[in-house]
């Protein structure tokens, strides 16, 4: 099994990840550095520790995910890897390109892994909307829409999410979503250009943002805000033979933070009312209906890591994406509009 020490325990180390930790055979959660007390019936066999330190002098550790600010990542990181130890880091990886660059030149040098938790690459909607286009049937693609919104006015409640720092403010945010995303289906594009806008009253950081990027033929369009209350659809796909649009969300971060663990029936599963709708051209024939949401998958993130821990094979989220996306945020949040 693959000893594993997580920092942090907020939304992403206690619910978003250590539930895989604990139900993945392949992994076994020793402990987790908070300053909280760990729910026993939950943490049976996992201790609590005050610092990072004692996971990096712990030679039983293999792997350490990274789950605190993002402020301390690129640190954190860093001594994660020289420590001997494989990391996955909570997204954003870093704030700026170089260090991205950076620290997966240290994990080769060190012959470890360091993977990124871009864990929206196996939502439902997304998945979906790759198989569709990745079939086919619509055709050539022309133009791509996606949108993560919320409806938030009020400023979060952890300080250090909404103070000024290079990593804070929704483009680094959700925006790494999205960039990803569109990263994973169309590469890297020709160009892009984008703009932040803060909206909320007293805020003090980006909470909306409108980023396009051009892939040649294909048009991209990413954007997201905190002040949303109806949101359209969360994906808009055209092709020359027909078109897409996903409505809803993901809902298995809904699931964990509710209880429902990765293996229990019905974990991930979208209800059949926010089916995303097709209307296309195939063989002649003019077809319109709707398409079954495939089931989300962030357990599929855990697998690929635990198997490139042990037999070396590239992640599925490979480094130059993960620095492709960390230039792309980086231009848009440093200059505001390029």
């Amino acid at each position: 099994m693959i000893n594993v020490g997580i920092v942090g325990f907020g939304l992403s180390g206690r619910y978003l990840q250590a539930p895989f930790f604990l139900t993945n055979p392949q992994y076994n959660l020793v402990k987790i550095v908070t300053s909280r007390e760990l729910p026993p019936h939950i943490f049976v066999d996992t201790l609590r520790v005050d610092s990072i330190d004692d996971l990096l002098a712990d030679k039983s550790i293999d792997l350490i995910s990274i789950c605190s600010p993002g402020s301390t990542h690129f640190d954190y990181a860093v001594r994660a890897l020289e420590a001997g130890k494989h990391v996955m880091v909570e997204k954003p990886v870093t704030a700026r390109p170089a260090e991205a660059e950076t620290l997966f030149e240290l994990a080769r040098k060190k012959g470890k892994v360091l993977n990124v938790f871009q864990n929206r690459r196996y939502d439902s909607d997304f998945q979906t909307v790759k198989k569709v286009i990745e079939s086919g049937i619509l055709g050539e693609i022309l133009s791509y829409e996606a949108h993560f919104d919320r409806y938030k006015p009020v400023l979060n409640a952890k300080a250090w999410k909404e103070a000024p720092d290079a990593t804070t403010g929704i483009l680094y945010d959700l925006g790494a979503h999205l960039v990803d995303q569109a990263i994973c289906l169309f590469g890297k594009p020709a160009c892009i250009s984008g703009e932040t806008f803060t909206q909320r009253a007293n805020s003090a950081i980006d909470d909306a943002f409108q980023l396009y990027m051009d892939f040649g033929k294909v048009k991209v369009t990413l954007k997201s805000g905190l002040l949303v209350k109806d949101p359209g659809p969360k994906y808009v796909v055209h092709g020359t033979l027909g078109s897409y649009t996903k409505c809803g969300m993901d809902v298995q971060e809904d699931h964990l933070v509710s209880g429902l663990y990765p293996v229990q029936p019905g974990f991930g599963q979208e209800p059949a009312s926010d089916n995303g709708r097709i209307r296309t051209l195939t063989h002649g024939l003019e077809i319109q209906g709707t398409v079954e949401t495939l089931p989300g998958n962030w357990a599929r993130l855990f697998d690929d890591l635990a198997e490139a821990i042990r037999s070396g094979k590239e992640p599925e989220i490979q480094p130059w994406q993960i620095v492709e996306q960390i230039r792309i945020l980086d231009a848009v949040k440093s200059a505001g509009k390029i």
